[in-house]
């Protein structure tokens, strides 16, 4: 897990400057609405952000009217736009995001035991919620890029360890795991995933994990 804690105190220090994609920030600003403890790392890292901007000598802005005009004209982030009808059920960042609370989302099923709702999708990102059953487990598999998985309800664990509410699992090319759901309760989760996942295992593995038997 130590791994994973520096991967994912990287990803703040991102978060901090402002260099995730939407869907990244919004992960790791719920991460940091339910985690007060990286909430905090997250102030010490604006802190010392401050104190390296105190010290560069200040530079003349140019055409400084017509920038606080296009700034001031501009409109806020999609994450920052809060329902007042949403109810309390998901990080602030995430119900804005998702721009529903957690009864009205319109759940598919992907495979028996696992339902999904696809928030996002393009050629180079695709974001969801994932609801599984207790004790149910998601084929092995591989990555091909950045897999982030934020859990907002209840467990799951894989060959690392075990991750609960307030979590992120941060995967890449070098994992291959298979995540199994708490036998305690369902294991519900928001997913950033920045390049597709390739399954892997033996065969018979992998159908009997897609059948969810």
């Amino acid at each position: 897990m130590l791994l994973n804690l520096e991967r994912l105190e990287f990803l703040v220090a991102q978060y901090v400057s402002g260099a995730l994609p939407e869907p990244a920030h919004v992960l790791v600003g719920s991460h940091l609405e339910m985690r007060r403890s990286h909430a905090a790392l997250a102030r010490s890292f604006q802190n010392m952000a401050g104190d390296a901007l105190a010290m560069i000598e200040p530079v003349p802005i140019d055409r400084r009217d017509v920038c606080l005009e296009e700034i001031l004209g501009s409109h806020a982030p999609r994450h920052s736009e809060i329902s007042s009808s949403v109810a309390d059920d998901l990080p602030r960042m995430l119900r804005a995001y998702t721009g529903r609370d957690l009864a009205s989302i319109p759940w598919r099923r992907k495979l028996p035991g696992l339902r999904e709702h696809v928030i996002e999708k393009s050629a180079g990102i695709e974001t969801s919620l994932l609801w599984a059953r207790p004790g149910r487990a998601l084929p092995s598999h591989g990555h091909t890029g950045l897999e982030l998985t934020l859990v907002l309800e209840g467990q799951f664990q894989d060959h690392r360890g075990r991750f609960s509410e307030g979590d992120v699992s941060v995967a890449d090319e070098e994992l291959d795991h298979r995540p199994v759901a708490s036998t305690r309760g369902p294991c519900l989760c928001f997913s950033v995933l920045l390049a597709p996942i390739a399954l892997s295992g033996s065969a018979v593995g992998l159908v009997r994990d897609i059948l969810g038997v």
